[in-house]
């Protein structure tokens, strides 16, 4: 069945639709062997690296559902879309853009090379880590408790309750992220940074060590791909204009140094972390053939098994195949 091409119009069930994903999570865990889990940040190493689920909840509030998906994981660079959506939705669009751009690095999400080698007027986009700490120093509030508020009560309004700070995780990468140290005093000196740079470091491994599941992300999905409206509510939880920089943002560096790659092959908007975790948000579509989930959808995906470029591998091979199986490219 996974190397078929289904027939759609024989009846769109949720139970039709659950048999399928289910083959394909079974097919593609196989694949979790390719990859290996994040080890850099100590406690994420304790990860199963053989996990593998997906949630997927249409507009109409249909969900599918399969694999591991209780599994609790830290948010990390999936964060980075929330921060961003909160200090414009605070500073406003055109304050953040003058300190943040919004083009493709080409480099690894934790490098610091392009920023010396460019000479660069600002980081290149707030979902590599250089972005995503000059945003975190821009939140309003002097601690980073404070900070970290603002962001609890848009992912309060998204997913209908306060997830929780992992303080294991955070404690961990705080003591083991020598790497965004150093970005951090790169950025202080060249003067990105409105804060201090401490407070700016906290908030942001707080940010990262948010607790999550893959409904939850496949709730944020579903209020991106509706351009910030939560339908089920009929409420704007998420200004249209802001909603659609984060999915451009999201298409264009989404996935580090593989968002290239990605774009081309499985063509919707997505966020990666490497916990494992990936948000996807699948705008509504105009197609001929019956398809699923042509009015949109929300994805998560939790694959703590990563590839070379700090994405789930299993997990973004079964994105790409349901892409193509459900023709989900915005393209």
């Amino acid at each position: 069945m996974v190397q078929g091409t289904a027939n759609w119009n024989t009846g769109q069930t949720q139970e039709w639709l659950q048999q399928y994903v289910d083959d394909w999570v079974a097919f593609y865990r196989k694949h979790t062997d390719d990859g290996e889990v994040a080890s850099y940040i100590p406690v994420l190493a304790k990860a199963d690296p053989n996990d593998l689920g997906i949630s997927i909840i249409g507009k109409s509030g249909m969900t599918v559902r399969s694999g591991d998906t209780e599994t609790p994981f830290t948010m990390q660079s999936i964060s980075k879309v929330i921060s961003f959506i909160v200090a414009c939705m605070e500073r406003g669009v055109s304050y953040m853009l003058d300190r943040v751009d919004v083009e493709p690095s080409g480099e690894a999400f934790n490098s610091i090379m392009h920023l010396e080698m460019n000479q660069v007027q600002k980081p290149f986009n707030p979902l590599i880590n250089a972005g995503a700490i000059t945003v975190s120093s821009i939140l309003p509030g002097k601690t980073s408790d404070i900070r970290l508020e603002s962001i609890f009560r848009l992912l309060e309004q998204l997913l209908g309750y306060r997830p929780a700070l992992n303080v294991d995780v955070y404690e961990s990468e705080r003591d083991s992220s020598m790497r965004n140290r150093a970005i951090g005093y790169y950025l202080l000196e060249t003067g990105f940074l409105e804060s201090d740079l401490n407070v700016t470091l906290e908030t942001y491994f707080k940010q990262c060590s948010i607790d999550v599941t893959i409904d939850d992300l496949a709730r944020i999905g579903m209020v991106l791909a509706n351009d910030g409206m939560d339908v089920k509510k009929g409420e704007e939880i998420i200004p249209r204009q802001i909603a659609r920089i984060a999915k451009v943002l999201m298409l264009t560096c989404g996935m580090y140094d593989a968002s290239g790659k990605f774009a081309t092959y499985v063509g919707i908007p997505a966020k990666s972390g490497v916990s494992g975790g990936i948000v996807a948000a699948v705008p509504p579509r105009v197609r001929d053939e019956a398809m699923p989930f042509t009015d949109g959808c929300g994805i998560g995906v939790y694959g703590p098994a990563l590839g070379d470029k700090g994405n789930s591998i299993a997990g973004i091979r079964l994105l790409r195949h349901i892409a193509n199986q459900w023709d989900l490219s915005i393209f």
